[in-house]
């Protein structure tokens, strides 16, 4: 249970460089060359923007250090289901947003913040420290998938 407390600490210190890369990115788009009085979807291009900037960020900080001892071999395996996973965390918060502010129409820079790097975080966080344990840095797996490989003998080889 320590070593699972001090992981998920890790892992929120990563998340919260994470976050200042996110939210100074989102703004800095949101509040320029993205507001949404000069491009209608604007603060939804920064998000995506600003969150593919953060998960490379986190991707770095998560694989070398929040699970460092649970990396894989397999560099790019890894990269790819860490994307996929925290593309299912920009989703949630992209949702939070697009809900927001254009269907509730809470069109303000404050509650683009609130729906996104609140609301979306929040859910985006729980949903990726899941994945990324139960699946992504799980040493295990390849372990398996590597075994699995050995017992399978091509077709028409003696076994």
């Amino acid at each position: 249970m320590r070593a699972l407390f001090g992981q998920f600490v890790r892992f929120g210190v990563v998340g919260l460089v994470g976050v200042v890369v996110d939210v100074g990115i989102f703004n800095l788009l949101r509040l320029t060359v993205l507001a949404p009085e000069l491009i209608h979807e604007g603060p939804v291009i920064a998000k995506v923007i600003s969150t593919s900037i953060a998960i490379v960020t986190n991707w770095i900080g998560n694989r070398y250090w929040t699970f460092g001892s649970m990396r894989r071999s397999h560099v790019l395996r890894e990269g790819l289901e860490f994307a996929l996973v925290s593309v299912g965390g920009m989703g949630i918060a992209l949702l939070c947003l697009w809900v927001s502010h254009y269907l509730l129409g809470f069109t303000s820079a404050l509650a683009d913040n609130i729906a996104t790097n609140v609301v979306g975080l929040a859910l985006g966080t729980a949903f990726r420290f899941t994945f990324y344990r139960i699946w992504v840095f799980r040493p295990e797996l390849e372990a398996k998938a590597a075994g699995e490989a050995e017992s399978v003998s091509p077709v028409g080889s003696p076994q």
